[in-house]
C-alpha cells in the first residue's frame, strides 16, 4: 500500500511538473452554478486586486444571489429577485478614481451595483401592445366578464380555462396593459476609445429579438436592431462613435453580424447546429457547436452580389475557414488572451471533464478537470495576469494560474514562419545574359503581352475551327445528331498479314431504336483488301453493344501501314452519320517473311 501510494504520489508530482497551468484553488462544495455569461473579473474598488464576481443561478432556481469573491474567499453576495441571464463589468464615468460597475442582466431589468452596493435598476421600454387586445381590455372595464371573455376568444388572446377566467378577468381589467421582453445576453462596447479604462456602453439582446445599445450615463436606447431569431450569445468589438461590429448567435442556428448604422444584419452564417458558445479570436469569428465541432469563418464575407438567394434572404453569407472535431460535446467557450506576449487561442470546456485549448484548428493544451465545466474565464483575478477560473456542473470552483514560463508553440503549431523558408538556396550568380534580359522585359513588357495574347487567340481559333469542321463533316466518332445518336470505337486483332477489324457500335438513344444503317470501308486498295467492305448494320436497340466484324488483309510486302476509314451511313443521305479512323499496324507476318 505505501508503494502504491507512492508511486500514484510521483506520477501526480510529474504531471505537475509538466503541466503549463499551477493548481491554485479547488473548492468542490463552492455552491457555485452559473455559466460563462454570468461570471466576470474587474478591479471593483481601483486597488488594482482583481475580484470575481459571479452571478450564482442557486440551487433548482432559487436563492440566486450575486457573489463577489477576493482570493480563495468570498468578500459579499446580494440577493437577486430572478434568474441572472448575463453579468458585465463596465466603466460608467471617467471620475477618480475609476472604479467599474457591475451589471446584472435578469428577467426585463438591468441591476447596476458601484461599491458591492445597488446603485440603479434599468427596464427595458415595453413592447408595442396589439391595437384590437387593448381596445377590448379599454371595454372590460364597464362590459360583463362573460361579453369580455367571448370577445378574449374570438381574437384569441385568452388561454385559461373557465374555472379561472372570472378571477383573471377581474384581477386585471383595471389595470394599465403592457407588453414586456426580457434579456436573453449582455456585453459590452466600447463608447468612443479602446483603453483599458475608458466608458462602455451596454449592449443586450432581448427575447423580442432585438439588440439594444445603452448610453452607460443616462441609460437611454442609443441604438436598436432587428433580428430575424431569439439571440442567445453576443460578442462586440470596436467602438461606438467610430465603427463597431457585433456578431450575435442566434437560437435558429445562424450568426448574425450587425455593424453600425445598419438597423438588420447583413450577413449571415449558417450552422449547421446550434451554438454552445461565440468568440472573436484574431479578427475571425470561432463558435463551438452541439454536434461536436470547433469553427472558424472569416469576417471578409463571400458576396453573392445580385443573385437570387441574396435578393431572397438579403444576407451574405460567411466564409468557413476550418473546421475541427472534438471529442466530446462542448459545454461552453471563452477566449484566452495573454496579451504580454500577444498569444491568444480558444478555451473549449468539454463533456468528458477536460477543457481543450485550440490556436487556430491545432490543439495546443489539454487540462483535465475534476467535474464538467460549465463556465469558463481568463483574465487578471487578483494581481495574477493569466488566471484560469471555472466553475463545475457540481458547484465547485477550480482556480488556475498560468506557469510565466509556459509556451504554447508545441505539437503541430507553427508559429511563424516554417524552419525550411530560413534555409538559403544556392542561387547562381546574374548574369549578362540574365540582365539584358530583365531590362527588356521591362522595357517590353506591354508589347510581350500583347504579342502572347495574340497568340493565344489564334490558337483557340484554330482549334473552334477544327472542332466545328470535324462536327460538320462527321468525322468524330461519336453522332452530334439529336435523332440518331451514336457511339462507335474500333478494335484491331491480329499480327498480319491477316487482320480482324472489330467495330462496337452502340445506340445511345434512350428509347428510340434506330434501323437502316450502312457500314462503309475507305481504304488504299494497294495496301489492303477488305472482306467486306461495305454491308448493312442490324437495328440497334438503345443501351447495347453492338460488334460488328470484318477482316482485312495487307498486300504491302513493305513495312509500311495506312489508315482505314469507316462510315456510318443513313440510306438516302449523303453525309456520313460519324467516322472512325483506324490506324492499321505495321504487318509483322510480311515482314517476317521478307
Amino acid at each position: 500500500m505505501a508503494a502504491g501510494s507512492s508511486s500514484s504520489g510521483a506520477s501526480g508530482e510529474s504531471s505537475q511538473a509538466n503541466s503549463k497551468w499551477l493548481d491554485a484553488h479547488y473548492d468542490p462544495v463552492a455552491n457555485l452554478y452559473t455559466f460563462s455569461s454570468c461570471i466576470a473579473l474587474a478591479d471593483l474598488h481601483g486597488d488594482g486586486e482583481f475580484k470575481l464576481v459571479v452571478g450564482d443561478l442557486g440551487s433548482a432556481g432559487h436563492d440566486m444571489k450575486l457573489k463577489v469573491y477576493q482570493g480563495t474567499g468570498l468578500l459579499s453576495e446580494n440577493a437577486l429577485p430572478d434568474l441572472p441571464a448575463s453579468v458585465v463589468a463596465f466603466l460608467m464615468e471617467q471620475h477618480e478614481p475609476c472604479t467599474p460597475a457591475v451589471a446584472v442582466a435578469s428577467g426585463p431589468y438591468i441591476y447596476v451595483y458601484k461599491n458591492l452596493r445597488p446603485y440603479f435598476k434599468f427596464t427595458l421600454p415595453p413592447m408595442e401592445v396589439n391595437p384590437l387586445e387593448e381596445g377590448v381590455w379599454e371595454q372590460a372595464k364597464e362590459a360583463d366578464p362573460l361579453v369580455l371573455k367571448e370577445m378574449l376568444e374570438e381574437i384569441r388572446f385568452l388561454a385559461l380555462d373557465s374555472p379561472e377566467i372570472d378571477s383573471f378577468l377581474n384581477q386585471h381589467k383595471q389595470q394599465p396593459l403592457k407588453r414586456q421582453t426580457v434579456i436573453t445576453c449582455m456585453a459590452t462596447l466600447k463608447k468612443n476609445m479602446a483603453d483599458e479604462d475608458a466608458i462602455s456602453c451596454l449592449v443586450i439582446g432581448t427575447e423580442s429579438a432585438e439588440i439594444l445599445v445603452l448610453d452607460p450615463e443616462a441609460f437611454t436606447v442609443l441604438a436598436k436592431m432587428v433580428l430575424p431569431s431569439v439571440p442567445a450569445f453576443l460578442d462586440v468589438t470596436g467602438q461606438f462613435d467610430v465603427e463597431y461590429r457585433l456578431t450575435v448567435a442566434c437560437r435558429n442556428g445562424c450568426i448574425y453580424v450587425l455593424r453600425r448604422d445598419s438597423k438588420r444584419p447583413k450577413y449571415c452564417i449558417e450552422l449547421s447546429s446550434h451554438s454552445v458558445g461565440l468568440n472573436w479570436v484574431q479578427k475571425n469569428i470561432v463558435t463551438a457547436c452541439a454536434d461536436e465541432t470547433l469553427r472558424a469563418y472569416t469576417q471578409k464575407v463571400v458576396c453573392l452580389g445580385q443573385g437570387e438567394e441574396a435578393e431572397r434572404e438579403g444576407y451574405v453569407p460567411g466564409k468557413k475557414l476550418w473546421t475541427v472535431s472534438l471529442p466530446a460535446p462542448p459545454t461552453t467557450l471563452s477566449l484566452m488572451d495573454q496579451k504580454s506576449r500577444g498569444f491568444q487561442a480558444v478555451l473549449v470546456a468539454l463533456a468528458n471533464m477536460e477543457v481543450h485549448v485550440y490556436r487556430d484548428k491545432n490543439l495546443v493544451n489539454i487540462i483535465p478537470t475534476q467535474d464538467v465545466v460549465t463556465s469558463i474565464c481568463f483574465g487578471r483575478y487578483g494581481r495574477e495576469d493569466n488566471t484560469l477560473v471555472m466553475t463545475t456542473k457540481g458547484g465547485g470552483l477550480i482556480v488556475k494560474i498560468l506557469k510565466r514560463t509556459a509556451t504554447f508553440d508545441g505539437g503541430n503549431v507553427s508559429v511563424g514562419a516554417p524552419a525550411a523558408q530560413s534555409i538559403k538556396l544556392s542561387l547562381p550568380k546574374k548574369t549578362q545574359l540574365y540582365v539584358d534580359q530583365t531590362l527588356r522585359e521591362r522595357e517590353s513588357g506591354v508589347a510581350m503581352h500583347q504579342v502572347f495574347q495574340r497568340d493565344l487567340n489564334r490558337i483557340r481559333l484554330t482549334a473552334a475551327r477544327a472542332y466545328a469542321q470535324v462536327l460538320e463533316c462527321s468525322q468524330a466518332p461519336v453522332s452530334e445528331s439529336t435523332l440518331e445518336p451514336l457511339k462507335m470505337n474500333a478494335v484491331v486483332q491480329g499480327v498480319g498479314p491477316t487482320f480482324k477489324v472489330i467495330l462496337h457500335l452502340q445506340n445511345a438513344s434512350a428509347t428510340r431504336a434506330i434501323v437502316g444503317l450502312l457500314i462503309n470501308f475507305e481504304y488504299d486498295e494497294n495496301f489492303y483488301s477488305v472482306e467486306r467492305p461495305f454491308f448493312k448494320a442490324p437495328m440497334l436497340v438503345p443501351g447495347l453493344n453492338y460488334p460488328l466484324s470484318t477482316f482485312v488483309e495487307c498486300l504491302s510486302d513493305k513495312a509500311i501501314s495506312d489508315v482505314i476509314k469507316v462510315f456510318v451511313l443513313r440510306e438516302g443521305l449523303r453525309d456520313p452519320l460519324l467516322t472512325v479512323h483506324i490506324n492499321m499496324p505495321v504487318s509483322e507476318g510480311l515482314v517476317a517473311s521478307g
